[in-house]
């Protein structure tokens, strides 16, 4: 878990690149905090970010776990999908974010977090 970044910063996207090659080459896995606007990346496991962020006290039902392709465009780079995000209880039966009002809120977080 040693190579996990809380970002609370903006990052650019080179720097994203950088850390994505420590793992997974062509993405990066990230869970965002959509009430603290935070995320953690560079985790091997959405489970090790999501457990940091706990940690430092985000809330489970704020967190949602997400895969970032650096080299697709904006409109398609985020994918939904994590073991994290099966959440019956909040309504959220698969690995995917179902609620669009989550995923603008988390679109805009990680927007927001990564500058060209």
């Amino acid at each position: 878990m040693d190579d996990i970044l809380i970002i609370s910063v903006p990052i650019t996207k080179k720097q994203l690149e950088e850390i994505s090659q420590k793992r997974f080459g062509n993405m990066v896995k990230a869970v965002v905090d959509i009430e603290q606007k935070i995320m953690a990346v560079g985790g091997e496991l959405h489970a090790d970010e999501e457990a940091i962020l706990l940690d430092g006290g985000s809330l489970q039902q704020n967190l949602w776990g997400i895969n970032i392709y650096h080299a697709l465009p904006r409109d398609q780079w985020i994918e939904f999908d994590s073991m994290i995000n099966i959440r019956p209880g909040q309504g959220n039966r698969s690995r995917h974010v179902d609620d669009s009002n989550v995923q603008k809120k988390i679109i805009e977080i990680v927007n927001n977090f990564i500058l060209e």
